[in-house]
């Protein structure tokens, strides 16, 4: 990040904080580096829904990029995973988060893809007490190229430092009790893996059906859990033949009809 033409979009940013204004001053310091489609800026804690704390999707879009979203989808998205571990604050391409079959994956192919975006990459904020705040980008037609990327990324102090100010007091929010489908239902959603299978299942084969859900490979999974691929395999057969399901597709429609009972 470099040059004066930035102290205007710097200058606002820092009068906005605390104000309805931030987010969209935000927006305009970023696209003055360099031009992306749609900014959406994503609370998360913990297993608990995420907190749509901004986003300038026309209203056709947000459907779902939010609202179906926040419905389940969350769940297996790399940069909602990735927040909750949580990862060292900085800028990051989902590339470098998913696992490493994510876009061979369910969740990519029956979900992601409704989006048609050609890249969205994140500015992962550290806001305190488990919160984590993710500033994402998205291009609709062409990803960023290293050089934009690099720029984007050497504005992560300015991005960090006032994002931090400005939403210090997420965690706080998570703790309120709000309206069903609004900023969170933490009890409900954040159980739907535990009980993905239940009395069906073994702790293990859950297990496998998590990370086959979230787009892990059988050598990826093994690796995870300590075991070899082949037993991996072995027990994707069996997940198979006890729920009665011959592909991952279902396997996910059967996850999503989990969420859906709550």
């Amino acid at each position: 990040m470099s040059g004066p033409s930035l102290l205007p979009q710097i200058g606002a940013l820092i009068a906005a904080e605390a104000t309805p204004d931030f987010p969209r001053c935000l927006a305009a310091f970023l696209r003055a580096i360099t031009p992306y489609d749609f900014t959406v800026v994503f609370g998360y804690r913990g297993a608990s829904q995420p907190i749509d704390l901004f986003d300038d999707f026309p209203a056709a879009k947000r459907a779902v990029f939010v609202t179906d979203y926040q419905a389940g989808p969350y769940l297996l998205d790399p940069f909602y995973l990735a927040a909750t571990r949580p990862v060292a604050p900085r800028l990051y391409r989902m590339r470098d988060l998913a696992p490493d079959r994510f876009y061979q994956g369910e969740y990519f192919r029956n979900y992601y893809v409704q989006t048609g975006l050609a890249e969205e990459i994140g500015f992962f904020v550290d806001t305190g007490q488990g919160a984590m705040v993710v500033v994402s980008l998205m291009r609709a037609t062409k990803p960023f190229s290293t050089r934009e990327f690099a720029a984007l990324a050497g504005a992560a102090p300015v991005v960090e430092a006032a994002v931090a100010r400005n939403w210090r007091g997420l965690a706080e929010r998570f703790d309120r009790p709000v309206a069903r489908g609004r900023e969170g239902s933490p009890g409900q959603i954040e159980r739907t893996f535990q009980r993905f299978g239940a009395g069906q299942l073994t702790e293990r084969e859950r297990e496998v059906a998590e990370y086959t859900l979230k787009g892990y490979s059988a050598e990826a999974l093994g690796q995870v859990l300590g075991i070899a691929s082949g037993t991996v395999r072995i027990h994707r057969r069996n997940i198979y033949a006890k729920l009665a399901i011959s592909s991952q597709g279902e396997l996910f429609a059967r996850f999503i009809e989990t969420l859906e009972r709550g």
